[in-house]
C-alpha cells in the first residue's frame, strides 16, 4: 500500500553559518593561546643604554633589581641573603654545573645594590654573570668618522 504525501519536498541543504561560528570560536582560542606561549625574560624596568651592547645566548636565570630595591628570580622575588641558595637550588635541580645569569636593573637602581647582587652571585661556582643593557640609539649624523 502507498501512502502519498502531498507536502512538498524541500532540497536538502547544509547550513554553513554554524560551521563558520565554529572555526571562528576554535581560531580565536588559538590566538589567545599563543598569546601565553611567549616567554618574558625578566620584569620591566628600563634598562641603560650602551654603546658596546651585544646580543648574547639566552640566560638560564633572570635577576631583576627594580627601582625600590626588590630582586627577583625567574619573577619571583626574593631576599639578597636567599639568593644564592636558591640559584643552587635550581642549578642542582637541573643537574648543570654551569649557568648563565642575567642581571636586569633598572638604571635608577642604586649602584651599591647592583653589586651586593653580584657578589651574591659570585660566590657560586659555575655561574657566568651578565648585565642587560639596550642598544644605544645612535645620534644623527654620527656615523661619520671626522667631524668638521
Amino acid at each position: 500500500m502507498r501512502v502519498w504525501d502531498n507536502e512538498p519536498e524541500e532540497p536538502l541543504e547544509v547550513n554553513i553559518l554554524p560551521m563558520i561560528d565554529v572555526i571562528f570560536a576554535i581560531l580565536a582560542f588559538f590566538i589567545l593561546s599563543t598569546l601565553f606561549l611567549t616567554r618574558t625574560e625578566g620584569l620591566s624596568v628600563n634598562l641603560p643604554d650602551a654603546e658596546s651592547a651585544e646580543p648574547q645566548q639566552q640566560a638560564d636565570f633572570n635577576v631583576t633589581v627594580n627601582p625600590d630595591g626588590q630582586i627577583t628570580l625567574n619573577q619571583q622575588v626574593v631576599v639578597l641573603d636567599q639568593l644564592q641558595d636558591r640559584v643552587e637550588n635550581a642549578m642542582s635541580a637541573a643537574e648543570t654545573e654551569t649557568a648563565l645569569v642575567t642581571i636586569n636593573a633598572d638604571e635608577q637602581v642604586y649602584h651599591g645594590d647592583v653589586i651586593a647582587v653580584m657578589d651574591e652571585l659570585r660566590l657560586i661556582e659555575g655561574v657566568q654573570l651578565g648585565i642587560a643593557t639596550e642598544p644605544e640609539e645612535a645620534a644623527p649624523g654620527a656615523d661619520s668618522p671626522e667631524a668638521p
